[in-house]
């Protein structure tokens, strides 16, 4: 705005230099969706390392191979992911631990048997100035103090806290500060308080502890007196007999298998629910959702093909690339072929160039199970060894070479040769390949449209990958464009700020040619925006780039040197 000019003298002004810096976003924040031992269930967590997924979602579990993948994520370079719980209710059982301490009742905070591990006590050593301060009498305050006694657990205190209305009655506190319980709804606060006490689960173990203490003694007495020790032995299995019904009433389900109901409720894109959870949270660059269905009597063996279409359809709305599993099936290189050429029947679920296959599956061993030699999916590998070659190269690298080794993979469900490499390469099937020296590496980098038959101008993963990075960046860094005067003065910054960002990658690598006039243009002007444009309120720019593609084939021609034969 003009400075308004009222005595004679020298005015300053400031002039914007109209450079709004676009930064470019994150390329391999992964979503996992899937089942966990514990933790919020259509929550979108974000975490930045394995130890916060087994403090948050509780670690390995047989049951859930997406705690496996995440091991594997972070394990091959990943650094930050994005889960999503999702659990399925049995119906015979409970979803959420109860705990009952003394008239107080309880109920763990999220679903799960874990919550069986949950102890809880309370004492009156409390403040008689907050009591005050809350219009309450001393004897209307208690502590709570729960422990989750599962490895890694940690320790909630609620201080003076009551059971009358007021800014600290019991029920309020635990939901705004508890990770561990919540009160029971179902359940009304009562009027008194009980003594100081422990949970019943705890009160029978420490009658056991008690009981089988006396037990050992009478047993030493000199002489043994077989009455005595057999009064302490009925003693014994009385207490026994009590935790074993304390931790009946506790009793929980880590829930039953999932269904494709599960990632795709009713009305679930509204509620932020399943595959929609993901709503909750600004980007994410990868999506991996691992097996959920049964096969021959082994869990957590494949998804549902209409999941896959589901979830593709969802990462092509959110500039995301989607790592799809090979089948289960999939035990050799011509079951591959048949099932992925079949014109009858689709095994994969997309054909998207939002998203790409690795085949075939890891053998790894599994710690739960005495580390026997057992089959896991590839995708949180593969989006880890996305994330490691994106901080070494950028994304513009294909994820695949003698570079792009799988860590923590000692061989392979199945070993592909040159011959076999070379018919499922030209389908868009990329294949983890053992070599000798160099191991167990990623060596191919298509699409699902990276068939040769279907010539896509999106062939290849890298291509793809930098297409959306572009995109996004874009589009998060020209919001400021909205609602400003549309014409030339406006046009020429988006040209300065949007050509910066170009040019930036340009010196970075990204793109293919010698000078930036060959590797990228933006245009943005009254050819790109005529007047009828303007009328409707739109501004159009056009970037284009030329990507680096990868070199697949390798051709090497060697020819003999003849001799100059004189005549």
């Amino acid at each position: 705005m003009p400075t308004a000019v009222t005595y004679p003298g020298v005015y300053i002004e400031e002039i914007s230099s109209g450079v709004r810096t676009i930064t470019g976003v994150a390329t391999s924040i992964t979503a996992f969706i899937g089942r966990a031992k514990r933790g919020q269930v259509n929550q979108a967590t974000t975490i930045n390392s394995y130890g916060d997924y087994e403090r948050i979602f509780g670690g390995l579990a047989l049951y859930s191979s997406m705690s496996y993948a995440v091991r594997d994520f972070f394990l091959n370079g990943g650094s930050k992911a994005v889960i999503v719980r999702l659990y399925h209710s049995q119906a015979d059982k409970p979803s959420k631990t109860k705990l009952i301490v003394g008239n107080l009742k309880f109920i763990a905070a999220n679903e799960g048997a874990w919550g069986m591990q949950l102890r809880a006590s309370i004492n009156t050593d409390v403040s008689e100035d907050v009591a005050t301060r809350m219009g309450l009498v001393k004897g209307d305050l208690f502590n709570l103090i729960v422990k989750d006694t599962n490895p890694g657990g940690a320790t909630e205190r609620f201080l003076n806290v009551s059971l009358k209305d007021s800014p600290r009655r019991i029920d309020k506190v635990l939901a705004a500060e508890s990770k561990l319980v919540r009160w029971d709804k179902n359940e009304t606060l009562p009027n008194t308080l009980p003594t100081a006490t422990d949970d019943d689960l705890t009160s029978a173990e420490k009658k056991l502890a008690d009981k089988t203490k006396h037990l050992e003694e009478v047993k030493k007495a000199n002489p043994p007196v077989q009455a005595n020790i057999d009064t302490a032995n009925a003693e014994v299995n009385s207490a026994q007999s009590e935790v074993s019904s304390a931790k009946a009433a506790m009793e929980a389900s880590d829930g039953a298998d999932l269904t494709k109901d599960d990632f795709t409720p009713t009305n679930a894109e509204r509620d932020k629910k399943g595959l929609y959870a993901l709503e909750q949270v600004d980007l994410f660059n990868l999506l991996c959702i691992p097996p959920y269905l049964s096969t021959s009597g082994l869990p957590n063996r494949d998804i549902d093909v209409s999941l896959v279409s589901d979830a593709a359809t969802y990462c092509e709305k959110r500039r995301a690339m989607l790592l799809v599993d090979p089948p289960s099936d999939w035990d050799s290189k011509s079951k591959a072929v048949d099932q992925f050429k079949d014109p009858n029947q689709d095994y994969i679920g997309t054909r998207s160039n939002n998203a790409t296959l690795f085949f075939p599956r890891l053998k790894k061993p599994n710690p739960l199970s005495d580390n026997q030699i057992e089959e896991f999916v590839p995708c949180g590998t593969i989006a880890g060894l996305f994330s490691r070659i994106d901080t070494q190269r950028g994304v513009w690298k294909a994820p695949a070479g003698i570079e792009a080794t799988l860590l923590g993979v000692p061989e392979l469900s199945v070993n592909l040769t040159n011959d076999e490499n070379g018919e499922l390469n030209p389908l868009g099937i990329n294949c983890l390949r053992s070599f000798p020296i160099i191991g167990r590496v990623a060596w191919g980098s298509r699409t699902l449209r990276g068939a040769d038959q279907l010539a896509d101008e999106y062939k290849y993963i890298p291509v793809r990958r930098l297409a959306l990075f572009i995109e996004e960046s874009l589009f998060r860094g020209t919001q400021w464009v909205v609602f400003e005067p549309n014409d030339e003065p406006l046009w020429a910054q988006i040209r300065l700020n949007v050509g910066a960002f170009m040019h930036n990658l340009f010196r970075q690598g990204a793109f293919k040619g010698s000078s930036p006039r060959e590797a990228y243009f933006v245009k943005c002007d009254k050819e790109t925006t005529i007047q009828n444009d303007i009328n409707l309120g739109i501004v159009n720019i056009v970037v284009g780039f030329a990507p680096l593609k990868p070199a697949e084939f390798v051709i090497i021609k060697l020819q003999q040197i003849a001799g100059n034969i004189e005549v």
